[in-house]
């Protein structure tokens, strides 16, 4: 475990220099199907990336943009730009056209690291918006005004590296600006600072120590402040080796990595355990009448659930003793699977304003329901509980806390409290409803913003019910909205197993015309839509029953894969603008 007696500062600058005097020849980074590079080969790289920054005639506090896939080069490139004093604007892969020139605009940044294969979206933006543009696979250039005698990639010279070496950053230095793909649909730059990420690296060792004989299977977006803070950071500190997917995670793709790899360390989001345990172990465990009546009982659930742990850590490489989740809060009915199968999972919460760990339990101590401790180092309180339930809005404190909204003064103003709240002032307002419990334990119940008001003045929380509408099995996703006549669900179905399960109607109708064919769908579909309505109305309370549920063909989502709420609106016009803006965004891919 490092500490900040280890580092001296909390900067990335710090960082990597102890990591090179204690792990210098251990591997570092890799494509799951490359050659992996050491921490000094990434010490080395790093600096020819910062000589050529400053040769293109950057100065400290310039801005420098990674629009790239997640590989070894992010991560060379991310130390090349802050170690010389330079700030990153990581862009999530996902990111439109316009999203891309809205931010290079709003952050004034000039420079920007692309991969090949993301050059086209690039092509699009205004001509003379990026004056350099750089190809991260190789660090060669696409264009750019500089003179080519500056673009060396070959080894630093002496007066080069003393140069480099030299240059001093502080903790309170801006490291990134981190624009957010969030579900309100307005993103934010987010300022974070060298102390900001780095500290909360460093704390996150408190949830789970990495040595550096671990290796961590990395598929989720670097550009992300989880997969970044934990994923990456937080490995480099500590010595291991990161593994890179470098194409899509589908099933095809992610089994033969795990075999391969056979990683120690995984940061996932529930997602993806979730469709797991329903299109796989629960079929499985319930397949014959006998299993399935067993199944019903604690007793033979927790063998059968034991049973099916073997063989899931089989089908992750076999010695995963970490398999973080984050992004969203995890299915009660999985979370309850993975603990009685004894799976080595971790729970964390926070947001990309928080670096972004705030609470979090490792694979020793979760318990299904809660987060878990609040993060050492890190302050958590509840502004305004419910006098009854004790559930309130989650704000925090801690040296991991953003230094605000890049050009934003407002929007940070109203995001800490003041003098007034019953807090005091200087807490970060995370906008999350939760409650804490006597031994410190954070368990969340969903957002502010989301939290539905009935007419009789009764808090409902569509989290919870959209847990229950997930738990049936032909739904893979769901939302819950409000419209003029109550609590609608969105939800979108498994259409395989729809045809599997309703295979006798399928095979009827496919000798028809299209129109009785389409007909035909309809009907299967809304009889699936009434018994869904009937499934969850039977296991919610009075204000939470649901007056309709509509099928939804795709729900648009953010690069964590959380659902963008604010396009799916509560009346018939909120649906025709939901749809506009789809198309928007159909038309700009």
């Amino acid at each position: 475990m490092q500490t900040i007696e280890d580092l001296k500062q909390y900067t990335f600058k710090a960082l990597l220099e102890n990591s090179i005097k204690k792990f210098e020849k251990e591997k570092a980074l890799s494509l799951v199907d490359g050659e992996p590079i050491s921490y000094r080969e990434l010490y080395e790289k790093s600096l020819v990336i910062s000589n050529l920054l400053k040769n293109s005639g950057l100065k400290k506090g310039d801005k420098v943009a990674i629009y790239s896939s997640s590989m070894p080069q992010w991560g060379i490139v991310y130390f090349g730009i802050v170690n010389a004093g330079f700030i990153a604007v990581p862009l999530l892969p996902d990111f439109s056209a316009n999203e891309i020139e809205t931010i290079l605009e709003h952050s004034e940044t000039k420079v920007v690291f692309v991969a090949e294969k993301m050059k086209a979206r690039l092509d699009t933006i205004k001509e003379d918006l990026i004056e350099i543009l750089f190809k991260i696979e190789d660090f060669s250039l696409f264009y750019g005004n500089i003179d080519k005698k500056q673009l060396s990639l070959n080894p630093l010279s002496p007066e080069e590296r003393k140069m480099l070496e030299e240059i001093k950053i502080r903790e309170e230095d801006i490291a990134s600006i981190i624009y957010t793909s969030g579900t309100t649909g307005r993103s934010k730059g987010v300022v974070l600072t060298h102390k900001n990420i780095v500290y909360n690296a460093v704390q996150c060792q408190t949830v789970h120590r990495v040595h550096r004989r671990d290796r961590a299977l990395s598929f989720l977006p670097l550009s992300h402040v989880y997969e970044f803070t934990i994923g990456f950071v937080m490995q480099m500190l500590n010595g291991s080796a990161v593994y890179y997917l470098g194409k899509p995670p589908t099933v095809t793709s992610l089994l033969p990595a795990f075999r391969k790899i056979r990683p120690t360390l995984v940061l996932s989001v529930p997602m993806i355990i979730e469709k797991i345990y329903k299109n796989k172990v629960l079929p499985e465990l319930t397949k014959t009448d006998l299993t399935k009546k067993l199944y019903q009982k604690p007793f033979f659930r927790k063998i059968l659930h034991r049973i099916a742990g073997k063989s899931l850590n089989k089908t992750f490489g076999g010695k995963i003793n970490f398999f973080g989740f984050g992004g969203a809060k995890v299915d009660p009915e999985v979370e309850l699977f993975m603990k009685e199968a004894r799976f080595k999972y971790a729970i964390g919460y926070g947001l990309t304003e928080t670096a972004p760990l705030i609470a979090g339990s490792g694979p020793k101590n979760t318990i299904p329901g809660t987060i878990g401790p609040v993060l050492e180092g890190v302050e958590l309180a509840i502004l305004d509980p419910d006098p009854e339930t004790g559930i309130g809005e989650i704000v925090a404190k801690g040296e991991n806390i953003m230094q605000g909204y890049y050009k934003d003064e407002a929007l940070t103003k109203s995001v800490f409290t003041t003098e007034e709240d019953s807090t005091g002032p200087g807490w970060f307002k995370t906008g999350d409803l939760g409650i804490i419990d006597t031994k410190n334990r954070l368990s969340i119940k969903g957002r502010l913003k989301n939290m539905i008001l009935n007419s009789a003045g009764e808090n409902i929380y569509p989290e919870d019910i959209e847990f229950i509408l997930n738990q049936h099995p032909l739904v893979t996703e769901s939302l819950v909205v409000e419209d003029g006549n109550g609590l609608v669900a969105l939800v979108q179905l498994d259409n395989e197993k729809l045809e599997k399960e309703k295979g006798e109607g399928f095979t009827k109708i496919a000798g028809n015309t299209i129109n009785e064919i389409k007909n035909d769908l309809l009907y299967l579909q809304e009889e699936v839509l009434s018994e869904i309505h009937f499934f969850v109305n039977q296991k919610v309370n009075r204000i939470s029953k649901l007056s309709a549920v509509r099928y939804i063909q795709e729900f648009e989502k953010t690069a964590s894969q959380k659902i963008k709420r604010y396009l799916y609106g509560k009346s018939k016009s909120d649906e025709e603008n939901t749809q506009s803006e789809l198309n928007k965004k159909n038309s700009e891919e």
